[in-house]
């Protein structure tokens, strides 16, 4: 009784060529992360609902103007408008290896119009409906680092990183209509739409004019999704509060440029607050606005996780709260504080090379620039430079 809408984000096919952990990986790629998928989960969801009452004489086409009964909406980490590559490229993953086709690119089933028109062929109590598969899980990220072989020596290779997240989409719509008598399969859309029919209510048997029919166990299944989506927004709401602060940093003895390789420009720290950090070239105005200390250091499989405290104006290197869901939102520096915000994991070339690439922890994203240019702004790009922009050296000064 149900057929599916039209899709508006099909997945990808399958790329044969994509990244595997433990494959071989150069310092170009130091700056770049590539996802890989750690679970799914597959459930149908009611989206739209209105019970619907159809009499002798009635029977036909019918207009239906249904309730929303929960929202989705495609998302991937922090990102809910899939704005880099690296969630297009997740959600593809997620679709091949399902076998389904998902939303990869933004879209939220609440601007989805409510109107369902159908062909009721008898009289009865029904369920009118859109719905879809609700596609949940986690991922990881794989990210080039150095590795020690067995034999003593080093090699770059992919290795799953230390960011982690989970992510939401969706297959195409899909509408109908279902009465409670109806035989349909257990795990699915139908099923999921009959489930919130009242049938042997009094309601549902009884005589009843043509048209809609509350329902309560409808009802009560919005309330919950509501309740559940005012909790979730509230939790990131928390998550992105402003810093603690930190009494004091343990940083490594010396200092450090952040080079881009065999040429001139490097990170250097704004002297403003609203401005962010961008690449300049040395020289005796630097006022220590290019140094950069390495504190609260830890490292886990290889990879280093540090703040990077600034010299010249005494801050921590961070991508802005209110902006850090957002592609290409630019790094700067603030008061020093426990943040997740302030804190990047550091992948390194084989020993004798100083090329790194680094990653904020909370966002996941790596850091690069958009083209070498005096002034130009680091940033953060979920993908990374696919241009090896995103690799850069760690000068000790």
């Amino acid at each position: 009784m149900a057929g599916p809408a039209a899709a508006q984000g099909a997945t990808p096919a399958a790329d044969a060529s994509a990244v595997q952990a433990g494959q071989s990986c150069t310092a170009a790629d130091l700056g770049k992360r590539h996802p890989f998928i750690k679970s799914t989960e597959v459930a149908p969801t009611i989206t739209h609902f209105k019970g619907w009452y159809v009499t002798e004489g009635t029977t036909g086409s019918h207009s239906v103007s249904t309730n929303t009964q929960t929202s989705i909406s495609v998302s991937v980490g922090l990102n809910g408008n899939i704005q880099g590559s690296f969630g297009t490229e997740a959600l593809g993953m997620v679709g091949a290896s399902l076998g389904l086709n998902v939303q990869v690119t933004y879209s939220s089933t609440s601007s989805v119009s409510d109107t369902v028109n159908w062909n009721f062929n008898q009289p009865g109590y029904y369920g009118v409906y859109k719905g879809t598969k609700k596609v949940t899980g986690t991922y990881g990220s794989l990210n080039c680092n150095r590795v020690l072989q067995g034999d003593g020596s080093w090699a770059l290779k992919w290795i799953e990183g230390a960011d982690t997240g989970s992510y939401t989409t969706y297959t195409a719509l899909e509408e109908g209509a279902v009465r409670c008598e109806d035989k349909v399969p257990a795990n699915s859309i139908m099923a999921k739409a009959q489930r919130l029919l009242d049938c042997g209510s009094p309601a549902s048997t009884a005589k009843h004019p043509a048209g809609p029919v509350p329902s309560a166990k409808a009802d009560k299944a919005r309330h919950e999704a509501e309740k559940a989506a005012k909790a979730e927004k509230s939790m990131k709401a928390t998550r992105a509060a402003r810093p603690a602060p930190r009494a004091a940093l343990d940083c490594r003895p010396g200092a450090y440029k952040i080079d881009v390789p065999g040429k001139p420009l490097n990170w250097s720290a704004p002297l403003l607050a609203n401005d962010g950090i961008r690449l300049r070239e040395s020289n005796w105005t630097s006022a220590h606005l290019d140094n950069w200390r390495l504190c609260n250091v830890t490292e886990r499989n290889g990879v280093i996780e540090a703040s990077l405290w600034n010299w010249g104006n005494g801050g921590c290197a961070t991508i802005p709260a209110d902006i850090a869901n957002l592609e290409q939102a630019y790094l700067t520096t603030a008061n020093c504080g426990e943040d997740d915000l302030q804190r990047f994991y550091i992948y390194r070339d084989v020993p004798g090379s100083t090329k790194i690439g680094l990653q904020n922890k909370y966002t996941g994203s790596m850091l690069g620039h958009d083209r070498y240019a005096d002034g130009e702004l680091i940033r953060q790009f979920s993908s990374g430079r696919q241009d090896g922009t995103g690799t850069y050296t760690l000068t000790a000064v």
